[in-house]
């Protein structure tokens, strides 16, 4: 795997929907079980795509990060009939899933199925075999809680065991309007050589954009703030 130099890149922004039941939710500080049926002026009720549709035509970019409750909390499959109905709703965009991914298998099926990228969530993990055995076919999520880590400790720690492409998610930040968190922003991007990481959870606006672009982060998910009409 080669990490030189490719010279800056641009800054993206990755619009974020969470699912439940068929819906898209309002998440908050990482309180999943609470989480209520998403009320936004981008779109009318909360159907997925209508709401995908609604983030990107208000960010724009080719990307939509989807996180699917009912597969991370339930253990279920993923939500095939929502994805469906998003891709078809945003032709050309790449989903970015994490449905609670833990054994190859399930995850080689939503590979071949075509539905999106599939992001391997530390907090799903026993140890890096997955993550080693995807590679670049998959996005890591470096998950946190507060100041605890979630999964094992190497694959927050041994950036060899890492894609190209991984995410500092702080849950206890989403949706609560707090700020990124800078340092683990950071501490990653160090670690990571040249790999891209993105900060999830926490960003507010534009000047959070910017604290981001120099701490080294290629980009960041956002709802709430695109939601609000902070970011658009």
């Amino acid at each position: 795997m080669s990490h030189g130099s490719e010279g800056p890149r641009p800054f993206r922004l990755i619009p974020v929907i969470d699912l439940r039941h068929g819906r898209v939710v309002r998440a908050r500080a990482g309180e999943r079980d609470a989480y209520a049926p998403i009320d936004t002026p981008l779109a009318r009720g909360s159907k997925p795509a209508d709401i995908a549709r609604g983030l990107l035509e208000a960010v724009g970019g080719d990307r939509l990060y989807v996180a699917d409750l009912d597969a991370i909390m339930d253990g279920t499959e993923p939500d095939r009939a929502s994805l469906e109905a998003v891709a078809r709703a945003c032709p050309g965009v790449t989903l970015w899933v994490d449905a609670g991914f833990s054994d190859l298998s399930g995850l080689e099926r939503f590979v071949h199925s075509g539905l999106g990228h599939p992001v391997i969530g530390s907090e799903s993990q026993r140890d890096a075999a997955l993550v080693r055995a995807l590679g670049d076919r998959a996005v890591l999520s470096l998950d946190c809680r507060g100041e605890t880590r979630l999964g094992p400790d190497i694959l927050h720690d041994d950036a060899e065991a890492w894609p190209e492409e991984v995410i500092v998610m702080t849950l206890a930040r989403v949706g609560t309007g707090t700020g990124p968190d800078l340092f683990g922003v950071s501490r990653v991007v160090a670690l990571g050589e040249n790999r891209r990481i993105y900060a999830a959870g926490g960003v507010r606006g534009p000047e959070d954009v910017a604290r981001l672009r120099e701490a080294g982060a290629a980009g960041a998910l956002v709802a709430s703030a695109i939601h609000d009409g902070r970011l658009r």
